[in-house]
């Protein structure tokens, strides 16, 4: 048995555990592109980048939904958006741009018609505004250029302008020397 056991231990030594690691945004194209798939999305990028191929305007009120193609072919296929409400007719107007853009999207006549569906669509939510840069006060400036370290210097000059451009964090006292 130990001999067995030995013989085992050295096979699981000879195969790499797998392979290098990886970041989140590399794994994650593999995670949706199954799901997106299963919805008829050749590319996902044609659902998270909307508002570059149509403009805000158009993608304030749409969303697509699926791509589906004729058996066996991957070009002249079906669009079908999500509108929402009252906007329909206007999107009916210029569907032959819609279509014109989503096939230089794709680089070849990958749609051929759409189709509108009325619905909710969900706007994404806008990013915050960063905060200003306020200069580092002059009392702290000070008692950093004794820090040897230009790294560390660095990084504490950083965290002193984070500390100076948040206002809402109350000092509750000060420790005099």
């Amino acid at each position: 048995m130990t001999g067995a056991m030995s013989g085992r231990k050295a096979k699981q030594d000879e195969t790499p555990r797998g392979g290098r690691a990886r970041s989140v945004a590399e794994l994650l194209p593999d995670a949706g592109r199954a799901s997106f798939r299963k919805f008829g999305f050749v590319q996902h990028s044609i659902v998270s980048r909307w508002a570059e191929i149509v403009g805000s305007r158009y993608a304030g009120v749409s969303a697509p939904e699926s791509i589906r193609f004729p058996q066996g072919k991957r070009a002249n296929g079906t669009l079908t958006l999500t509108v929402s409400g009252a906007h329909a007719p206007m999107m009916q107007h210029v569907l032959p741009e819609i279509v014109e853009r989503v096939n230089r999207f794709f680089g070849y006549p990958a749609v051929e018609r759409v189709a509108i569906r009325q619905g909710i669509v969900t706007r994404a939510a806008p990013k915050p505004a960063r905060p200003e840069l306020k200069p580092v006060p002059v009392e702290l400036g000070d008692s950093l250029r004794a820090v040897g370290d230009p790294e560390l210097r660095a990084v504490l000059e950083s965290l002193a302008r984070g500390i100076a451009t948040t206002e809402s964090i109350p000092i509750l006292g000060r420790v005099k020397a």
